[in-house]
């Protein structure tokens, strides 16, 4: 793809006037409209600002491209902006911005954000044209600049391609060759910055490279077997997870996709002289042992735990919210047709709840035992849920078929090579779910239907006083992290009582609502409350916090605990945990697991619900008010 086909110089901007992020993002936008290439700047500046709130587009080293794919574009167009100051876009490297690069894609142009995004970033990883860039005065020697980086790094795909096709990376005894793969999971621009970074390296030091790349795109410049056989070390720099069956007995070096960005000499340095452990991809030898002691158990337990978590939160979101609705539709009888398809599709035996014990299991078992144990996961997890085993069963399902395939892994290792196909196909899901679900069946289930039964039973006939000291740990957990393992933690505690109660016991339900909705709602007060401790840029996200607050979204408050995490998370703490004690001492059932303030009416006190949020919010926000120093002018 060629940049400047879609930059037009009457749209740059050469010396940008904006002085903070939103403003930034406005001055931009205004360029769009002004030609022609918007009809919506409302809406665009709502996706704009919809994907900057998953992760700040200021990918560093002075850089910020935002980008967003609406029906608000007319005509995919890059806009080019320069602030010579530099501008606070909250960047990935806390550094100012001085080059935008704004991405506007049509809603019906298939990726073509994503390939602009993936070309710049590889253009943009030269930092004598970035000073280039910066030193332009005109618009037109902007994009003269562009045309000749873009042939310059053509010329080099050539040749590298045409050197791969004549075969000039064939084995020598002399020669060094390695291979890698880089990948993330949603900074974009990062997958293809470490993939020129260690190219760019490995130029310098005389090293041939081949490097894979796992972007949003798809994998791009796949590896082949005889790369990979020749390869003297495999570098994975990668935050997601990639295939990695194909590098079984070679040593492989495993590290965070930043670090192919930052230390690419570092890398192909160990690659070249083994430094780094045999990769198994079956049965495990030896110094897969040493690599996987190295990592503590529970690190790697509460790995396997939030990859079953996560899969699960969907579940929970979109099966609770349309429980919450069906409730409402409940009083007009349990005849009516509403009320029917609603709670067919969220819960009861055939909608959403109904999986979610399932898809905890099976996602616990995938990440231990990869894809065959992904099956009798799910089924050891639907044979705990039918066996009133609730979540502790299903986490016991799921760490089980798990490292039952491990087990048969090991057992099979030694049959002839000829019979791995009948591995996956056959053995695997046989006897996986054989040992699995008879283990389930006689011994666990009723071993955790015990377990769960007792534990309700006791959440039920908690005395005040340690109902009260579990609303405050459960709301304050909620704060923690704000959408973090520990706030996840509680949210799944209650969510266990909730289900195993048969969607009836919503008493921790309403601790964990009430903790979650005081961070966001609390920020929003203290914004607006004591404007001169704020940003004008946090002062309009304060604003916003009151609607995700309400909607019991507490990650509305990540980015103020980025930017401040002692004020912002030591007062949310304090005013969460309160709010969920007050939910635990007034005996509030709230029993519809997500919603906030549009399933308040649910509950069977309201009023005061809302008054231990509001009781909450106020302690948080008057905290964080008088504790948060002023912001300097």
């Amino acid at each position: 793809m060629k940049i400047t086909d879609l930059m037009i110089e009457s749209a740059m901007l050469l010396d940008m006037k904006a002085t903070t992020k939103e403003g930034a993002i406005d001055e931009l936008i205004t360029s769009l409209e002004k030609n022609n290439r918007i009809n919506d700047p409302q809406l665009f500046k709502e996706m704009i600002l919809k994907r900057e709130a998953q992760s700040s587009t200021g990918i560093g080293d002075g850089i910020a491209m935002p980008h967003a794919k609406t029906k608000a574009v007319n005509e995919a167009t890059v806009v080019f902006g320069h602030s010579k100051k530099g501008i606070d876009y909250k960047a990935l490297d806390g550094q100012p911005s001085y080059l935008f690069f704004m991405i506007a894609a049509p809603e019906g142009a298939a990726d073509v954000h994503l390939q602009t995004l993936a070309a710049l970033s590889r253009l943009l990883i030269d930092h004598d044209f970035v000073e280039q860039i910066k030193q332009a005065v005109t618009a037109h020697e902007v994009a003269q600049l562009f045309n000749e980086k873009q042939a310059e790094h053509d010329a080099e795909e050539k040749k590298e391609a045409e050197a791969k096709n004549a075969h000039a990376l064939k084995a020598s005894s002399e020669e060094q060759f390695v291979v890698a793969v880089t990948a993330c999971p949603t900074g974009i621009a990062h997958t293809y910055m470490a993939e020129d970074a260690l190219k760019k390296k490995a130029k310098e030091m005389g090293v041939a490279i081949r490097v894979e790349t796992n972007g949003s795109e798809g994998a791009k410049h796949v590896l082949t077997k005889d790369e990979i056989a020749r390869a003297a070390g495999v570098i994975v720099a990668a935050d997601k997870k990639v295939e990695m069956a194909r590098f079984d007995g070679k040593k492989v070096l495993q590290t965070p996709v930043s670090d192919g960005i930052r230390k690419p000499e570092e890398l192909i340095n160990k690659a070249l002289h083994g430094q780094a452990p045999v990769y198994h991809a079956e049965g495990g030898g030896a110094e897969e042992s040493e690599q996987v002691g190295k990592e503590s158990v529970w690190s790697k337990v509460y790995k396997d735990l939030m990859n079953g978590i996560s899969h699960m939160l969907p579940f929970v979101v979109g099966g609770g919210i349309l429980l919450a609705i069906s409730f409402l539709f409940e009083h007009l009888g349990k005849d009516n047709t509403i009320f029917q398809m609603l709670s067919a599709i969220a819960g009861g035996d055939t909608g959403a709840f109904h999986f979610l014990i399932p898809i905890l299991a099976g996602f616990i078992a995938m990440s231990i035992g990869d894809r065959p144990a992904l099956m009798p996961g799910m089924v050891g997890g639907f044979l705990a849920a039918s066996a009133n085993a609730g979540f502790l069963g299903g986490l016991a399902a799921g760490f089980l078929a798990g490292w039952v395939i491990i087990l048969l892994k090991k057992v099979f290792s030694g049959l002839p090579r000829t019979l791995d196909g009948i591995k996956p196909i056959l053995l695997y899901p046989v006897l996986g779910l054989l040992v699995t679900g008879g283990l389930m069946y006689y011994i666990l289930n009723p071993i955790f239907k015990w377990i769960n039964t007792g534990l309700i039973g006791g959440l039920n006939h908690l005395g005040t006083g340690n109902a009260v000291l579990l609303g405050v740990v459960l709301g304050g957990m909620m704060a923690v992290d704000m959408g973090g393992p520990v706030n996840k933690a509680a949210y799944t505690f209650a969510i266990g009582v909730f289900t195993s109660s048969g969607n009836e016991n919503g008493l921790m339900m309403a601790a964990v609502m009430a903790g979650g909705m005081v961070p966001p709602i609390a920020i929003a007060l203290a914004s607006s409350l004591f404007k001169h401790k704020f940003t004008e840029e946090e002062r309009k996200a304060g604003i916003t916090n009151y609607v995700l607050g309400l909607s019991f979204i507490t990650e509305g408050a990540i980015p103020f605990a980025a930017a401040d995490p002692l004020h912002i998370i030591g007062s949310s703490v304090i005013g969460a945990a309160i709010a969920g004690g007050l939910t635990q001492l007034w005996n509030i059932n709230i029993p519809a697991p997500h919603g906030g303030i549009f399933v308040v009416l649910l509950g069977n006190h309201p009023i005061l619900f809302l008054v231990s949020i509001i009781i909450g919010s106020i302690v948080s926000g008057l905290i964080l008010g008088l504790w948060k120093k002023p912001v300097k002018q």
